[in-house]
């Protein structure tokens, strides 16, 4: 029987290791390839004989107006109002939705949910025009100004499921005590639904960061550019250097590695708790 146990629990590993393997090689040929030259680019070989670590600091420099730093301080900016829209919009909206009894409000969330159905293209003409007539094009309004109304269908249903999984003694518990309902939400919902509010903010960092077509409608002027403009200009040159375009966009994915790194706990348990009843 122990025999068994061991040998499943092996094959399992293996398998597991196997398959670890298999999807950690892109990933693999993709830092090799960042310490290549041109030239090498279509060698069998994953590593370089001699790594070319000048790529990441010249990638790095970018131009002699521009360096990656001011693209990236761009993004981060842009990314931390995103942040801060989504998440506290979201939050208020699924709250009325979740504990307030208004007129139409079954209506209303259906017509919410009806837009997730909606594919994004529908809505780019009327907004590029919107936003062309009240000259906010090449500026970051266009990014951040969608995300403080609502921060979208998604993420207002995911919120709505997790609060209704707050049992409602509490906040009976709370008007007892003189609680208002802004006093409700602040003090008891906030803080009970912390995992699902992680969860909403790294959708809204990763999502909004991958928006290359929203940034490339928008902006226009190289000193507004995020990293995904910086990175495309890398490929619209005459000759199109590889090994700094790859080191660049390696060194581009990490704050989003970093972010998920640090707030999976609370982005699994945001997740796996979403939509259960308490």
């Amino acid at each position: 029987m122990n025999n068994a146990l061991r040998s499943n629990k092996f094959t399992s590993h293996l398998l597991l290791i196997v398959f670890s393997l298999l999807m950690l090689y892109p990933v693999i040929w993709w830092v090799g390839a960042s310490l290549k030259t041109t030239a090498e680019m279509s060698s069998p070989s994953i590593w370089p004989s001699t790594p070319i670590w000048e790529n990441y600091t010249q990638g790095w420099q970018f131009s002699p107006e521009f360096t990656f730093a001011r693209f990236f301080g761009n993004t981060l900016l842009m990314e931390f109002w995103n942040v801060l829209g989504g998440v506290v919009t979201s939050a208020i909206v699924a709250y009325g939705f979740a504990r307030l009894n208004f007129k139409f409000r079954g209506v209303l969330f259906s017509i919410l949910l009806l837009t997730m159905m909606l594919p994004g293209q529908v809505t780019i003409v009327p907004q590029y025009i919107l936003y062309n007539k009240l000259q906010f094009m090449d500026s970051y309004v266009p990014l951040i100004l969608p995300h403080f109304f609502g921060g979208g269908a998604f993420f207002i249903f995911l919120l709505v499921q997790f609060i209704r999984g707050i049992p409602r003694e509490l906040d009976e518990a709370a008007k007892i005590d003189g609680a208002s309902v802004y006093g409700i939400f602040y003090r008891i919902v906030l803080p009970l639904i912390k995992p699902a509010l992680v969860t909403v903010a790294i959708f809204t960092f990763i999502w909004s960061w991958d928006d290359y077509f929203a940034q490339v409608l928008y902006l226009n002027s190289v000193g507004n550019f995020t990293v995904n403009l910086a990175l495309r200009m890398y490929v619209d040159q005459f000759e199109v250097q590889w090994g700094k375009l790859l080191a660049m966009s390696l060194v581009s994915v990490m704050p989003s590695v970093v972010l998920f790194f640090f707030a999976q706990k609370h982005f699994v348990e945001g997740i796996a708790t979403t939509g259960l009843k308490g």
